[in-house]
């Protein structure tokens, strides 16, 4: 299994969706997790590129990485 290069973050109120890529562009994992589950699953992560929606938490969540 190839590892995961990018992971693309829509962020809800309650729930994120999240979406694994490796550098091919093939779909590695699609998860739904809590606020709470994000920052736990991405420190488990390999480094990589991590992109959010633009909105005006999305600053508030980037300073948490």
């Amino acid at each position: 299994m190839s590892e995961v290069s990018i992971i693309g973050i829509n962020r809800a109120k309650q729930v994120c969706q999240l979406h694994g890529a490796c550098p091919d562009g093939s779909v590695l994992f699609r998860k739904r997790l809590s606020r709470t589950q994000v920052l736990t699953f991405l420190e488990k992560q390999p480094r990589c590129m991590v992109v959010l929606d633009a909105c005006a938490t999305a600053h508030d969540w980037g300073r948490c990485w």
